[in-house]
This record gives C-alpha cells, structure tokens and sequence, in this order.
C-alpha cells in the first residue's frame, strides 16, 4: 500500500492543518440533528478536501452504496443533477442516510447547477450533499448561499514536516534534515505530493536520496519546474515551454503553490529573486484567470 493511502487521515484528529475546519466540524457532530445537509469544500487542490469530505460521511455513519462520488469534470450535464434528485428520493439501503460528494463541482453547467438549486434547498432528511471546488467563484450565488462553507488549506511548512517526521518514524527509517527540506519544498503543501516523494526516497540506498528527491519532485510537478526556472532567470521562450504544459491547471492554484515554494526559498535566507516573484504573484486570479499567471511569468523573465 502507498504511503499515502496508509496515512491518509480516517477521522478529523489525524487531519493535518486546517484547525478551524476540523474544530468546527467536531462541534456540529456533536449535534447531529442540526447538522447541515449541504457543505461546500473549497481550496486548492490536494489540499484534503476529498478526505474530509470522507471523513464526514463515515461520521454521519454512512456505508456502503448509500455514500457516492461523483466527479463533476466528468458527469457535469443536467442529465447527472435529474439522476441524482431520483436517486434521493429513495431510502437507503445500508446506513441511516445516503451521502453524495461532487466533486470539482464548479466545472458543472450553468443548467445542471440550476437544476441543483431545489434539492440542495428542499434537501430530504435523510440525503446530505458535499460540495468541494478548487474555484467557488464559478458556482452560482444561490449555490454557495445554500451550503455551508469551508476553505481548506495547504499544509504550512511546519505542519508538513511534523507529518513526514511521523511517517518516517512509524517507517522506522531515518531521514536527513536536508532531505526533508527538500521535499517540503518541492511538495508546495500538498501532502500527497510529499508522501509519493518521500515513498520512492525510501526505496534507494542513503547516499542517493537528495538527489531521488529532486529529481520525483521534478517529474512530478511541472509548477516546481517552473519555480525553478523563473529563480534561475530562465528566458520567456523557456519559461513558455513550461506555462503551456501547466494549462489545464487552475491558476489559483498555481499561484498558491509558486508562493509557497518562494516562502521556502525565503525562509533559508536571503533571496531577492523569489521576493519579487512573490510580489508579481501576490493578487488572487479569480478576475483574470491563467493570463494572470502567464503575464506575471513573463514580467519576471524581463526582470534579470
């Protein structure tokens, strides 16, 4: 089993990070009577919002085919939303309520996010919906006024080391400090990221692990690569070639993630270069979108 799906947290104590979330989690399950029927999951990706939304679903005790996800990317018709309000109608089978998580749910249409309107307003008792999105600007006003909001966030550099030290020792491995820097860089607070990286650092003799590190971490995320380049004053025509392979990604989250990555380059020192990459990065994208990223990309290359 991969280290990420041997740590993946099953109940809110193990959650890393996004203290305000799991506090005001816990407390609502205390009453589970006046918990809500509808939530809304937002932050950037692999952030844990999945997990969490998984987490409410066992607390609510909901097993087997009563809990369903939906990958809205995917299913993001009127046709998936009629579906699922007759499927709510039914009772369910194995648990006391059914759960469904829909998933990127902001890359549903404008009719099948209309047509979502009633059931989450007129929501039976026994049916819960939870809503994640790495961009909550593009759902409907309506939608997001009917659920209850969470951000959730990426792990802070402290909370991703406390994570690797743990699965490190319960490993029973060892790990340079030097090492563990360099994944927690690279893994722009995404602990999935980390832990894949950490699991194929594992794997090799001592000696070659900074080097596996860095070379995962590359292979795995074209956003490190483009941190790197823009640190280095790569030229536009080279910083273009990276840009174009990030495309599909939302620019919130590759914003985010460069400005994580700075803040660590920052933390060991001075760096001028990755403070004025942040100052070029600082404003949300959610007006402009992916020409944001590439305008601000190509302002840092101008500037050597």
């Amino acid at each position: 089993m991969s280290l990420y799906r041997k740590y993946r947290p099953t109940d809110l104590t193990q959650v890393k990070g996004n203290a305000e979330v799991v506090e005001t989690l816990t407390g609502m399950f205390k009453d589970l009577s006046t918990f809500p029927h509808s939530l809304l999951l937002h932050g950037p990706t692999g952030c844990g919002k999945t997990t969490i939304a998984r987490i409410i679903a066992e607390s609510l005790e909901c097993k087997g085919n009563d809990y369903q996800e939906i990958n809205s990317a995917n299913f993001r018709g009127i046709d998936t939303v009629r579906d699922l309000i007759r499927q709510s109608a039914y009772m369910p089978m194995e648990s006391a309520v059914r759960v469904w998580v829909l998933d990127e749910i902001h890359k549903m249409t404008g009719d099948a996010q209309n047509a979502l309107l009633k059931i989450l307003e007129d929501t039976p008792p026994h049916v819960y919906f939870i809503l994640c999105t790495t961009e909550p600007q593009k759902l409907l006003p309506t939608i997001r006024g009917r659920c209850s909001q969470f951000q959730v966030n990426l792990l802070s550099e402290a909370q991703m080391r406390s994570l690797l030290r743990r699965v490190v020792k319960e490993e029973e491995e060892t790990l340079e400090l030097e090492i563990l820097d360099q994944i927690i860089q690279d893994s722009l607070g995404h602990p999935r990221n980390a832990l894949q990286v950490l699991e194929q650092v594992l794997t090799v003799p001592l000696e070659n692990r900074l080097e596996i590190a860095k070379q995962v971490a590359e292979q795995q995320s074209q956003i490190v690569e483009l941190c790197r380049a823009l640190l280095k004053g790569e030229s536009w025509r080279q910083v273009l070639q990276i840009i174009n392979g990030v495309k599909t990604q939302e620019a919130e989250d590759i914003r985010r993630s460069v400005l994580g990555y700075m803040q660590a380059v920052l933390l060991k020192g001075d760096n001028d270069r990755a403070a004025y990459i942040m100052e070029q990065f600082w404003e949300p994208t959610y007006n402009v979108g992916f020409p944001y990223i590439t305008y601000a990309c190509y302002c840092i290359t101008k500037n050597k």
